[in-house]
């Protein structure tokens, strides 16, 4: 077996340091970062049918960055103000920090969870149950996040604001890699989009979490490498051990 060039579906990372480039020198493979999907924002005309009024919520959930730029994207394109009043719960400090891009970060309005898991905000949104809560999400937010805020009671509404969509390949774009790893069931669907009589044959499938491991599955693919797991908490670390267990030692050690 060789792997010469992997097609990792995520943007390109934006430190020199990342995992990925070690690994490509290490086994002398060519690791190109092409993301099978996008986010693409909904236009305020859009939004507007859904009969969601901003105005009408004194508190947001954000779970990603993504959410928070579409968020004000929105309000600025519809021309409404945020007070300062209204309170940010973040699933996690990261996401929090980001806030600074767009109001001033206050400790008594802002507020996050650790692990960026919505029940880890929990006793947060719990202590402002009185809030009323916009919560700020793509068009494939995840069902069980909805469960935790129902079964507590949680006044609030889900307001789609940005979706996934296909990233489609161009007619002359190259595809001829040896492995390609997946983050998510949109990717498999963008595969399978793109290229309708895709037949995977010696081609090597990793995926992160379980989700896209099943979606991978389901789609009649092989899974060859499946993160995380014990021995590879992360993707860097199970394409590593992969290749480290299928590349010839000489060429490792060259």
């Amino acid at each position: 077996m060789s792997i010469k060039k992997v097609l990792v579906s995520q943007p390109k990372p934006s430190s020199e340091k990342s995992p990925y480039f070690e690994i490509a020198e290490k086994y002398g493979v060519e690791i190109v970062f092409r993301p099978f999907i996008k986010v693409e924002g909904l236009t305020a005309k859009e939004f507007r049918q859904s009969k969601i009024s901003i105005s009408d919520y004194t508190a947001i959930i954000f779970t990603a960055r993504t959410a928070i730029d579409h968020f004000f994207r929105l309000a600025e394109e519809m021309r409404v103000t945020i007070p300062d009043t209204m309170k940010y719960f973040c699933t996690t400090e990261a996401i929090a920090l980001y806030l600074q891009k767009y109001t001033i970060y206050r400790k008594r309005k802002i507020f996050h969870g650790n692990t960026g898991k919505l029940d880890d905000l929990l006793p947060f949104l719990l202590k402002h149950s009185k809030e009323k809560f916009l919560y700020a999400i793509s068009d494939v937010n995840k069902s069980e996040d909805d469960n935790i805020l129902d079964k507590n009671n949680i006044n609030y509404t889900k307001a789609v604001m940005y979706r996934t969509v296909s990233n489609d390949f161009g007619p002359d774009e190259a595809f001829d890699y040896d492995m390609l790893l997946f983050f998510s069931p949109s990717g498999i669907a963008s595969l399978t989009k793109n290229f309708p009589n895709f037949k995977q044959g010696d081609i090597k499938f990793g995926t992160f979490g379980a989700t896209t491991a099943k979606a991978v599955r389901d789609a009649g693919f092989r899974l060859d490498i499946e993160a995380p797991s014990p021995k590879a908490p992360s993707m860097t670390a199970a394409l590593d051990l992969f290749l480290k267990e299928n590349t010839p030692q000489e060429i490792i050690a060259s």
